[in-house]
């Protein structure tokens, strides 16, 4: 009989497994650092070890003291004398030893009875379970770990659920008009021209937008957004964004000015961080009326660059303002999806950045990003 099996069985516990368990955060990087799973291993391993030393001496105590109590008692029952005192009192520590390990086994077999019964009700779906924390305080810590471990797949289903309804909601209106469109065409509603088939060419690129915002919104909440970094002036870039909506501005009746302090070198992506830059004028350009002003500001001291873009416009609703970063979130009258935001969030926090915003009704709006000037080691 080949030994196969058994070797394929075997696992090297001074390294961490090859493959991600299903139960592994996806925010999280696995395998994990070696001397983080070799202190993980050690600790572990020093409390197996620990306890089992403990109960082997428990065990071997309590077995002789056992084994001198049964050959006193048949001593003296065949001696026809009365028990001395030194049995009696091993026979009470033996009583006391039981009653005390069986009240720490119901201590510990409770609580585990709870776990294992609160990962089959997780197991079915149903992630609102929590435990509570009872018993050693190592159990506890178990307990903790477990609801803490639900309430994120609780948090996670909710997501999940609520990025499921948004995507139908925002799929559905250029699906519909496509949907439409292409009906009256073969009906001969509408003439196969270039007006009409430009309509559907329109909704399909709505469409391819969306799908590719998603994705690189997704990329970037798991932490996985493939950054090219290289030397950028940051300054230089928010001008030529900002130069790229030259035309609209005219036509809509709005000033840019580009301030740029120091010199505002730093190792990023640039074409990600165009991305973000791009998407907050956009906003602000789209909500700043005529004689309106939407400026840049580009600030650099010896650890980092900060954009600053401020607007004119109407400014957002209190209400909204600590929810702008949340996919899918906008105001009624906003044509689009509610991703920009969101996806310049996960670009600067890739980049180890941090975005604010601060609004004011009627007074215009105010979005800051920082950037470090160079990786973190």
């Amino acid at each position: 009989m080949s030994d196969e099996p058994v070797r394929r069985r075997r696992h090297d516990w001074s390294r961490p497994p090859r493959g991600r368990p299903p139960w592994w955060p996806a925010n999280e990087p696995f395998p994990p650092a070696d001397e983080a799973w070799r202190q993980i291993r050690g600790r572990f391993m020093r409390r197996m070890v620990g306890f089992a030393v403990t109960a082997l001496i428990f065990f071997t105590l309590v077995i002789s003291l056992l084994v001198w109590v049964v050959t006193s008692v048949i001593t003296a029952l065949s001696g026809g004398g009365a028990p001395h005192p030194l049995l009696i009192a091993a026979l009470i520590v033996l009583l006391l030893a039981f009653s005390f390990g069986a009240r720490g086994a119901r201590r510990i077999a409770r609580p585990i009875g709870d776990l294992v019964e609160a990962a089959e009700r997780v197991e079915r779906g149903d992630y609102s379970t929590r435990l509570r924390a009872r018993g050693p305080r190592e159990v506890r810590k178990l307990a903790n770990a477990f609801n803490a471990m639900s309430a994120r797949l609780e948090t996670s289903e909710g997501e999940r659920r609520r990025l499921l309804a948004d995507v139908t909601h925002e799929l559905r209106t250029p699906l519909t008009v496509i949907q439409g469109n292409i009906e009256a065409l073969i009906d001969g509603v509408h003439p196969t021209d270039e007006v009409h088939l430009r309509s559907i060419l329109d909704e399909t690129q709505v469409l391819s937008r969306l799908i590719d915002d998603l994705r690189t919104l997704s990329i970037a909440e798991a932490g996985a957004l493939p950054l090219h970094r290289e030397a950028t002036d940051v300054g230089a870039l928010a001008r030529a964004v900002v130069g790229s909506f030259d035309a609209q501005a005219r036509g809509a009746g709005v000033t840019m000015p580009v301030e740029v302090e120091g010199s505002a070198g730093a190792d990023v992506d640039p074409f990600r961080i165009r991305e973000v830059l791009t998407n907050i004028v956009a906003n602000a350009m789209r909500y700043t009326p005529r004689g309106g002003s939407v400026t840049t500001e580009v600030r650099t001291d010896d650890r980092a660059v900060t954009v600053v873009v401020r607007d004119t416009g109407a400014g957002i609703a209190p209400d909204l303002l600590p929810h702008i970063f949340e996919r899918f979130t906008h105001a009624p009258d906003s044509p689009g999806a509610g991703l920009g935001l969101a996806i310049a969030k996960g670009i600067v926090a890739a980049h180890g950045g941090d975005i604010t915003a601060a609004s004011e009704p009627g007074l215009g709006t105010e979005l800051r990003f920082t950037l470090p000037r160079a990786i973190a080691a």
